[in-house]
């Protein structure tokens, strides 16, 4: 892969190019470090390439879930989210109403898988409310064969890549590079597709794929088709910028909780998924990996030591991880399901 510069006057601007590759060496994760701290103070949202996942694993994680996605509704709803279980949703709820925003429902359908999803049941009732998406069961569909393969190969990879970004971020804020891995040593991860079927007719007023949200968790790892754009990422108070696909990349963005977590230093950024120009009828299909912390990690916003590491302004209260992510949740699918 080509080399691409490290630091944040990126190729996108607003949404920089941060590239991994040198994250071997010492001298390397800090030169990181610092891009992804620009990067997180200024929009919250950054691309990286030379990840070391593999393209094929990529690849195949795409096709089987194109594959499911393009079945009969009846087959899908085979494996429908249900009460006690984790899958297909014909409707992926409402992701403004998270922020109290009247909204329609998104034009969008969704498959989640957790990575508690495997866990007994005696365990997973541990973890938190009913609203907790991952205290649910995985339901797998049997078409295609090798769907469940492929899924808890991709998981594993995401979130080996997750823990290290999280090692990257303690490093650009001062910290020890382990300071948050025993608040995800028992992490709830998922995740959850995002299909966006064609649209044939005009979305009510204000639909939208999916809709202005900011995300809930620590961060977000993304996968775009290439050549199909509908991210947007608003800068500003009302100028909304696309982020266009890279080949071979993901999208990274922080959540409500990293922001809480950094005392106000990094923004967690509004963004949305914009409706096709009129008489494009293609799909979309997007691969978003949310890293959460434990479901009882108390999320505590850092203060000022020697050497800042955040915001000397910010003042806020903490939360609990399962706690803030639950509420969130029964916001977004209050009257949707």
């Amino acid at each position: 892969m080509r080399d691409h510069q490290v630091t944040a006057t990126a190729a996108q601007g607003f949404v920089p190019v941060v590239d991994l590759s040198r994250r071997n060496s010492a001298q390397g994760r800090r030169t990181i470090a610092e891009a992804i701290d620009q990067a997180c103070m200024s929009s919250g949202f950054f691309v990286i390439v030379g990840h070391e996942v593999r393209q094929d694993l990529i690849d195949r994680m795409f096709s089987v879930t194109s594959t499911f996605f393009k079945l009969s509704d009846e087959e899908k709803d085979r494996v429908a989210h249900r009460p006690g279980v984790s899958g297909f949703r014909r409707v992926g709820g409402a992701t403004a109403l998270s922020l109290d925003q009247e909204s329609p429902p998104d034009l969008c359908q969704a498959f989640a898988a957790h990575v508690t999803g495997e866990l007994c049941e005696e365990e997973r009732r541990t973890l938190g409310d009913q609203w907790a998406t991952w205290t649910l069961a995985n339901i797998w569909p049997e078409n295609p064969a090798d769907f469940r393969q492929v899924w808890e190969e991709y998981m594993a990879a995401m979130g080996e890549l997750a823990a290290d970004l999280m090692r990257l971020f303690a490093l650009a804020l001062g910290l020890e590079e382990g300071f948050f891995d025993d608040k995800f040593d028992h992490h709830g991860s998922s995740v959850a597709v995002n299909y966006y079927p064609p649209q044939t007719k005009a979305p009510l007023p204000g639909q939208l794929r999916r809709g202005p949200h900011t995300d809930f968790g620590s961060l977000t790892i993304l996968y775009q088709e290439d050549e199909r754009g509908g991210l947007q990422v608003l800068q500003g108070e009302d100028e909304w910028r696309d982020v266009a696909a890279i080949p071979g990349s993901f999208v990274v963005n922080i959540g409500d909780l990293m922001a809480l977590w950094t005392g106000g230093r990094w923004v967690s950024t509004m963004h949305r998924v914009a409706n096709p120009e009129a008489g494009d009828t293609s799909s979309r299909l997007t691969i978003p990996f949310f890293y959460l912390p434990n479901h009882d990690a108390s999320i505590e916003p850092m203060r000022p030591t020697a050497e800042p590491c955040v915001d000397r302004s910010h003042s806020g209260a903490g939360v609990i991880a399962g706690q803030w992510m639950s509420c969130k949740l029964q916001k977004m699918f209050s009257g949707t399901t």
